[in-house]
């Protein structure tokens, strides 16, 4: 992990039991990159859509996010036109329809992308339902069985564009969905992209968590017709139940166990080697030393939930020493490498996921990756394992509807 500026992927949005009024650029980036005066991007920029995704039923599309400009939320039509959200009540009003008509099987639609932070939403069959409370958008949360997504088949890829450039990412940090790409054009022509399965992935991921006890294929929603729609993230898991919120706890343990007695280096800027913090146990506090054997931040033993969702008792502060400290301590503690490595981050993939115990959701969306990478938790791109494309001067934007094979 370097400094860069790139969006960060934090807590799931809608991430309680119901769903709760959030912006919509919640979750997608606490740290951007400051914007250029003589910036070359446009102010919007085509996105276009192609659906290869094999299927009939009808695509809706959805821009949501902030402003840059102004911080206003809304929504943006299919021309790159932003309407600001209109205001909410409580209990919570319907929103404005701000759906986009999207491809057909075999086709492209092009839409514009203003200078947001927020989500691109697409669904298949029907539209996606979001409401307005006082406090903002409602967006969709279906870990809450009475959400009316529920039984929706949808998805979302999160991005950030300003004026030095677009973020867009396919994100798997709130469930594993109907899956697409993304991609971004540069300026010399050469395209980007990250997302795409391996041919069979997506049947093989779901296979593959049905077959790992533990509670783990409680993640799996499915329709009444038996339509699979997606498996829950494994922090949303806990929350409603499906897998226990025990899942890591031998784990931590170990972990507790072993830096009692021995020293967990973290160094937490790739480009700062000379930037260390020094881990111990004592009872069930972590605390962290500077070189001059200050204490700089303390850690409580942390439960599954704050693992998966690196929050709560791995709370990460968008600061220079108790943020980069969680965020390398909860991609160790997902990719189970505390124990194997005392030297963390550990970048290399060859050593993830090895533990018996650890995420095994992020495990095997990994393993059905084209590429390897993705954002199957908050700080996948601890290592830059995420699958994020960024590029400073834009000249077009991509998603691919892939098939559901």
């Amino acid at each position: 992990m370097g400094t860069r500026r790139a969006p960060v992927r934090r807590r799931a949005i809608g991430a309680v039991a119901t769903a709760v009024a959030v912006t919509a650029a919640a979750g997608i980036t606490l740290a951007l990159p400051a914007e250029r005066a003589d910036a070359a991007v446009p102010t919007t920029i085509p996105l276009t859509f192609t659906n290869s995704s094999g299927r009939t039923e009808p695509v809706y599309i959805y821009n949501l996010g902030t402003l840059l400009s102004t911080g206003q939320q809304g929504w943006a039509d299919a021309n790159g036109t932003f309407h600001a959200w209109p205001g909410g009540a409580n209990p919570p009003v319907p929103a404005p329809d701000a759906s986009i008509a999207g491809p057909a099987n075999g086709g492209t639609t092009t839409i514009r992308m203003p200078k947001f932070s927020g989500r691109i939403y697409f669904s298949y069959g029907q539209k996606l339902v979001f409401k307005l409370t006082t406090g903002g958008l409602v967006q969709p949360a279906v870990q809450n069985p009475s959400d009316p997504n529920r039984n929706i088949l949808f998805n979302w890829s999160e991005y950030t564009l300003n004026d030095s450039g677009l973020w867009i990412n396919s994100t798997q940090v709130d469930m594993f969905s109907v899956p697409y790409a993304v991609g971004v054009k540069a300026a010399n022509g050469t395209v980007t992209s990250t997302g795409h399965l391996k041919p069979g992935g997506y049947q093989g991921f779901y296979s593959a968590l049905k077959g790992q006890p533990g509670g783990w294929a409680n993640l799996i929603q499915t329709r009444s017709d038996g339509t699979v729609l997606r498996a829950l993230a494994p922090g949303h898991g806990i929350e409603s139940g499906a897998l226990p919120a025990s899942a890591m706890n031998d784990y931590v343990n170990r972990v507790w166990s072993k830096y009692a007695s021995s020293t967990l280096t973290v160094t937490p800027f790739a480009d700062q080697p000379g930037t260390k913090y020094y881990g111990r146990v004592s009872g069930s506090t972590m605390n962290f030393t500077n070189g001059a054997g200050a204490v700089v931040t303390s850690f409580q033993k942390p439960d599954s939930d704050s693992i998966f969702g690196c929050y709560k008792l791995l709370d990460a502060p968008n600061d220079l020493v108790r943020g980069p400290i969680s965020r390398t301590l909860c991609a160790g503690y997902n990719r189970s490498t505390l124990l194997t490595n005392p030297n963390q981050p550990d970048t290399g993939a060859a050593g993830f996921y090895q533990d018996a115990v650890t995420n095994h959701y992020a495990r095997k969306i990994h393993a059905q990756m084209a590429d390897g990478n993705a954002y199957a938790f908050a700080f996948d791109d601890v290592g830059h394992h995420e699958s994020l494309v960024h590029d400073g001067s834009p000249q077009q934007a991509y998603m691919t509807l892939d098939p559901l094979s």
